[in-house]
């Protein structure tokens, strides 16, 4: 099928070696492997979640030595004030005192530790990050908006239809939302995806402060639409400077969060979570819609019983819907690719090619 408006095909090409991340979480290295094969670790300090991977590169990208995720809130209660409040810095340090253990028990040679929207805007963030390293010893770096942005696209820009000229991947976080316009087919799979980057934006919006002001147990049509005008409007500059993208054969979304990973649960029936079915998901836009329908019907008790939504998610998925809801209207295509990869894999990615580690063909 050569027709550049086709639908995209079910039987997806061939995955690339970046793509292709072997996510078996083993602490015992191959014999012979240890003295010649270095050990990256990626943190990601979000709004909502504490996410750690630890990984080494290998011939067909990365092997995932250990990974760690927890929802801390950090940012809660950010839409109504501008301070890290007491109970969410400490549930933090304790998820932090967890990846510090992790990573001297995984003897990192290499890592770099982020923090992000909550960080940046409270008014206590540097206090934070000084305690952190005072009493954990790791060195948090608060990245920019765009530094954000970039490291996002470069953990999942692999994911790009490879027959795409053009592609708008978004990041629905916490505390922000990223967007960027790739221009221009894939080259190499080892290539930096942001040399391709048209034009980028970071929007102040994430889930937990959009349902913060909103509210997220008991969402009416009313609101939803509310809150995905606010967004509309939020996207007017970028959607002006990506005005072209949709002109480009094949053109789509490819979405990485909680919000479209929930998404793709949800509509494969998932009764427990399934990276491995949801990651590389193709989504049409008439089924997003319809798990969006069924969301909003949902009763709170019954989202925070799914097992795609969990108790501590279910007050923020429908405001990430309305942030998903607010893109696709923007950009209308006909499907939507979802990422279970982002910032981490972006920032493990970024250290091991400025290491080279591919530069020889890393074996396994």
């Amino acid at each position: 099928m050569t027709d550049a408006t086709a639908p995209l095909k079910p039987d997806y090409p061939r995955k690339t070696d970046v793509e292709r991340v072997i996510r078996s979480k083993s602490r015992h290295r191959r014999k012979g492997t240890a003295e010649s094969r270095k050990t990256y670790a990626a943190l990601d300090l979000g709004t909502n979640n504490c996410r750690l991977l630890v990984a080494e590169p290998v011939r067909e990208g990365l092997h995932v030595v250990d990974a760690f995720s927890r929802i801390v809130r950090l940012g809660e209660g950010l839409g109504k004030g501008n301070r890290l409040s007491p109970e969410a810095i400490e549930r933090t340090m304790q998820a932090l005192d967890v990846c510090k253990i992790k990573l001297k028990t995984n003897e990192v040679s290499r890592m770099r530790l982020v923090a992000t929207e909550a960080c940046r805007t409270a008014e206590n963030g540097g206090e934070f990050i000084a305690r952190v390293k005072n009493e954990l010893g790791l060195e948090l770096e608060i990245v920019d908006r765009e530094t954000e942005a970039f490291l996002a696209v470069g953990g999942c820009a692999s994911l790009v239809d490879p027959r795409a000229k053009s592609s708008i991947i978004f990041d629905i976080g916490g505390g922000s939302t990223e967007l960027a316009w790739l221009d221009g087919q894939v080259t190499e799979s080892l290539s930096d995806p942001g040399t391709r980057i048209r034009c980028w934006d970071s929007l102040g919006v994430g889930v937990v402060t959009l349902a913060e002001r909103y509210g997220g147990e008991q969402v009416s049509w009313e609101t939803f639409e509310a809150m995905v005008a606010e967004v509309e409007d939020m996207l007017e500059d970028f959607a002006t400077r990506a005005a072209g993208a949709q002109n480009a054969p094949y053109f789509h979304l490819l979405g990485t969060s909680g919000t479209v990973t929930t998404l793709g649960g949800i509509y494969l029936g998932l009764t427990r979570y399934d990276r491995r079915r949801v990651d590389g998901l193709w989504m049409s836009d008439d089924d997003i819609s319809e798990v969006i329908e069924t969301l909003m019907n949902m009763s709170f008790p019954s989202r925070a019983s799914s097992p795609c939504i969990g108790k501590e998610r279910a007050d923020l998925v429908l405001a990430g819907c309305a942030i998903l809801d607010a893109i696709r209207r923007t950009f209308p295509t006909r499907f939507l690719r979802i990422a279970d990869r982002g910032l981490r894999e972006g920032i493990l990615i970024k250290m091991m090619r400025e290491d080279g580690a591919w530069r020889n063909g890393a074996q396994r």
